[in-house]
């Protein structure tokens, strides 16, 4: 092969051409102009149907009982951690590698949340640090379903159940994964889901949560409308509660965007069969592994991971700059563990637990799999998996490329 992009070589991946993202259909535009021009602009406003008429197809596709739409994925956790009745100073395990906002809505309800370590093969959350984590104050479990790649709902349930724990499935990443046949979201009280703009079923912003149980169901409506009693008009509210409503806008846009996800998720999961074929033959490159027990996927990002030994010695953010070189938009993906974030400060968190609240030391915290995991990991959006499998293949040949000439690239 020639010489490296990076030093002045011919970019190996210069026929990746990436669907843009998001993408706005006629039938996008066709709602959104309906939810316009019908001047019923609130989901509350008599008439408007957009959002409920999105809830109904959310939960049918899922076939849960429950959908109630809300306004961003982070609400979506904070109304199911309220629902569930999380009290201020009560523990919550959470993974300690994904975004912020899966430990943050505990933070702020009051809770107090713990970090467990993840599997370093598929980025979920480890069923034995779920256990080692439990203690008296412990009360449930948010678990995240990372770049649509289920987590071991055998074991997870199981944890739950045994300890008398809620269960909620941060799924933002994971909108048509499937678990032995059962959509994710629909195995623990709650399911949560992100509708922002680099999900694959965007609205810019939104959220939902699905549910089988009658009585969560009511209690999250409730929360979600400023403490308002389902089906009762007018200005008498029951709790004090935020305002968590999906406009109508985002109602219908999402409609338009669900009828269009189950196509785009099997031509992702061609693709990602295609790129984890062609990627297998490269030392030092490993992919998620096969399990059985995952019927479906959806997806968010795709990840690899990288061992900088197989190359040479090579880091893995010279690697990745060396890939972006090549035409492959690749990422290091988060940064930090959550349990280095400021934001998890003794000091910040002791503003929002009662007053003599035993709260861990997270910065002094190490946990192997979620630390080898950030060294490790590489990232590709969603929408690399819908360009052409021609061009999916380029990617695996630029990896290549830079395997053969990894000696360039040394300091």
């Amino acid at each position: 092969m020639a010489k490296l992009a990076l030093n002045g070589g011919s970019m190996a991946a210069a026929d990746l051409e990436i669907p843009r993202w998001p993408q706005c259909t006629e039938q996008s535009r066709e709602n959104v102009l309906d939810a316009l021009e019908s001047e019923r602009w609130c989901r509350v406003t008599d008439g408007a149907n957009w959002v409920d008429r999105f809830e109904a197809e959310f939960a049918e596709y899922h076939d849960a009982e429950h959908a109630i739409a809300v306004s961003n994925g982070t609400t979506a956790i904070e109304l199911s951690l309220r629902a569930c009745g999380l009290k201020p100073g009560d523990e919550v395990l959470v993974p300690a590698y994904t975004f912020i906002a899966t430990a943050s809505a505990v933070a702020c309800m009051g809770g107090v949340p713990r970090f467990v370590d993840v599997d370093p093969e598929t980025y979920n959350m480890d069923p034995e640090s779920v256990r080692e984590n439990i203690t008296d104050r412990t009360v449930g479990l948010v678990g995240v379903h990372f770049a649509g790649y289920p987590m071991d709902m055998d074991e997870l349930t199981a944890i739950a159940d045994e300890h008398g724990l809620f269960l909620i499935e941060d799924s933002a990443h994971a909108q048509g994964s499937e678990w032995r046949g059962q959509k994710v979201g629909t195995f623990g009280e709650f399911g949560t889901f992100s509708f922002q703009q680099s999900k694959s079923l965007p609205a810019g912003e939104g959220g939902i949560v699905v549910t089988d149980d009658e009585l969560l169901a009511e209690e999250a409506r409730q929360v979600h409308n400023i403490g308002r009693a389902v089906g009762e008009p007018g200005y008498k509210h029951y709790m004090l509660s935020s305002n968590y409503r999906l406009s109508e806008f985002q109602g219908a846009l999402l409609s338009a965007q669900l009828e269009k996800l189950p196509e785009e998720n099997e031509r992702r999961r061609r693709n990602e069969k295609v790129l984890i074929s062609a990627l297998s033959d490269i030392d030092g490159i490993s992919t998620k592994p096969e399990d059985d027990r995952i019927t479906a996927r959806g997806y968010c990002i795709f990840n690899f991971r990288y061992d900088e030994e197989a190359f040479g010695g090579v880091s893995r953010d010279r690697f990745i700059e060396a890939l972006n070189a090549e035409g492959v938009p690749a990422r290091t993906g988060y940064e930090l563990p959550l349990y280095k974030q400021p934001a998890f400060s003794r000091e910040q968190l002791s503003a929002l637990v009662p007053p003599g609240t035993d709260l861990p030391v997270y910065r002094h915290m190490h946990l192997p799999g979620v630390e080898e995991v950030r060294r490790t990991n590489v990232t590709l959006s969603h929408n690399v998996l819908l360009a052409g499998e021609d061009g999916v293949r380029t990617i695996a040949r630029a990896v290549d490329k830079i395997h053969e000439h990894a000696d360039e690239l040394r300091d």
